[in-house]
């Protein structure tokens, strides 16, 4: 078994291949039928069963697994799950260690989770800047709800407040309402 350190680095270098070898469909055919269909079923499964309290559930456990050093944080409102994550364990072991095989490593969290949350009937807003900090609001399908102003609805924990968020040359990828990683926005 490899560690979760060797993990991140093996997935960069898998998902670079899998384009190379045959384009970004099938990235993206791996991270629905590998990753949500597969090796996140559990997840799929707890939280069509009990929607926001599945998230919950399931976040709650493995953020504090991943990142014991809580470089997170989880907001729930009404009809509204969201987490900040101020410190990617993952993006930032291969911006520590160099590695960037991948083009956007931080779309494979979309790619699996997308397809994952409209089975269970829910959209995404999101927000990625490639540094190891994202935003997250899931809300019902075709909730009319905007995504939250900056420091709305996470307050104090809203990522975007970090001086890093849009550091000079940090470009944003945006989804808005996406249930799917085509609906990238930026």
């Amino acid at each position: 078994m490899i560690g979760c350190y060797d993990f991140c680095g093996h997935y960069d270098w898998t998902f670079d291949w899998l384009e190379r070898a045959g384009g970004p469909g099938l990235v993206r055919e791996y991270w629905e039928q590998a990753i949500n269909q597969d090796s996140q079923r559990h997840a799929r499964d707890l939280i069509q069963r009990e929607g926001f309290a599945g998230m919950a559930k399931y976040w709650g456990h493995t953020l504090v697994e991943e990142s014991p050093e809580l470089g997170f944080a989880i907001t729930e409102g009404k009809d509204v799950f969201r987490i900040d994550m101020h410190d990617c364990p993952s993006k930032g072991f291969l911006i520590r260690n160099d590695l960037a095989s991948y083009q956007d490593y931080c779309d494979h969290c979309m790619g699996w989770i997308g397809p994952m949350m409209r089975e269970a009937g829910f959209a995404i807003d999101h927000e990625h800047n490639h540094q190891g900090q994202c935003w997250w609001e899931i809300r019902p399908a075709g909730s009319p709800v905007e995504p939250s102003a900056t420091g709305g609805l996470a307050g104090r924990h809203d990522v975007r407040l970090r001086p890093s968020w849009q550091a000079p040359g940090t470009a944003l990828d945006r989804y808005r309402q996406a249930v799917d990683p085509d609906d990238k926005q930026g």
